[in-house]
């Protein structure tokens, strides 16, 4: 498996990202204009998590997804890693969609992808922006999801569905403020994602805990992974609302990854229930919302079903050494 640093206009800012291909079919003096090239690939984009970067989960699910034979591209979000945009720390749901959207036109026009099986996956808040994107993007022929979140409906209600409505509303308030304070020449204004310590992380419950010890221990930790949004994104993702058009994925499939002791996995079952076949729905025992990003016994099961998955409804990937890994054919429904 080879990885490659790569750059690809979104919106007019460049992002950046890592391109893993298989051993195989592709040499490795492959280039883009085609020189070592056998066969084109099937591909796969990977969005990373709202706070995240390509060197942390996104980054893990394409190398794995490359040793299964597939292309697969982990990007830096816009305003985010590596990527162009001021201010730092936006996220802007709007352009996230985007960004996948222009993923797909980058991989179109690498010699070593096939233009026409090319897959989206979209981890935990990338579980949301890329459903809109194949939604309206019909390039984008097959979508998979591993603890998708609705980030709107987080920022409205939490992640269990039980904040206090008053939270929401202070947070908009102090958008409001932000906005009129950087009118004024003050700058974006920003606030911290995590607690500062994990006594106060612990105390915010067990989704909080994970999602710190992820983020801010030696477990993922990143120079370049966000510690703070500014507040001009507040009002973009409270109004935000990804599941909305599901149903426009069909009749491409769709697979939804959640763990069963996910605190979000109400946002998956209920986004499941509003698409359209063919869909399949797929529980990790014992998997929190966090776990499914970085631990093996989760991560294992789920990218075998992913492989399965896009290799069944892209069409073979890359040859790979490993014996009975991957069960082809079709598989719809819930498990």
């Amino acid at each position: 498996m080879m990885r490659t640093d790569v750059t690809f206009p979104s919106g007019g800012l460049m992002l950046a990202g890592h391109l893993h291909t298989p051993d195989g079919p592709v040499t490795a003096s492959a280039t883009a204009s085609g020189e070592g090239i056998r066969n084109p690939l099937p591909a796969i984009v990977v969005g990373h998590p709202a706070s995240g970067v390509k060197e942390q989960a996104a980054g893990l699910y394409a190398a794995r997804l490359a040793r299964e034979g597939f292309v697969a591209l982990a990007f830096d979000a816009a305003h985010q890693g590596e990527s162009e945009g001021t201010p730092r720390g936006l996220e802007d749901p709007a352009h996230r969609v985007e960004d996948i959207k222009a993923a797909v036109s980058f991989l179109s026009t690498r010699a070593e992808v096939d233009p026409d099986r090319i897959g989206a996956l979209g981890i935990c808040a990338s579980g949301g922006y890329v459903v809109p994107a194949a939604a309206t993007d019909h390039r984008i022929r097959a979508v998979a999801t591993v603890s998708a979140a609705d980030v709107g409906r987080q920022f409205r209600e939490g992640a269990d569905g039980t904040q206090d409505p008053a939270v929401v509303q202070g947070m908009l308030d102090a958008a409001a403020a932000a906005r009129t304070a950087e009118a004024r020449g003050g700058g974006a204004g920003e606030f911290p994602i995590f607690p500062a310590t994990e006594e106060e992380a612990r105390a915010l419950g067990q989704h909080a805990f994970e999602g710190w010890e992820y983020y801010r221990t030696d477990r993922a930790r990143h120079p370049r992974s966000a510690t703070s949004f500014t507040w001009n994104s507040v009002d973009r993702i409270v109004s935000f609302e990804p599941f909305r058009f599901i149903s426009l994925i069909a009749p491409r499939p769709l697979l939804m990854i959640v763990g069963t002791e996910a605190v979000t996995s109400h946002m998956t079952t209920e986004a499941f229930a509003d698409a359209r076949e063919p869909k399949r729905l797929r529980r990790i025992d014992g998997a929190s919302h966090v776990d499914l990003y970085d631990k093996d016994t989760y991560v294992t099961p789920a990218v075998a079903e992913l492989a399965d998955f896009f290799g069944s409804r892209l069409g073979a990937p890359a040859p790979v050494d490993r014996q009975g890994d991957r069960t082809q054919g079709e598989r719809t429904g819930v498990e």
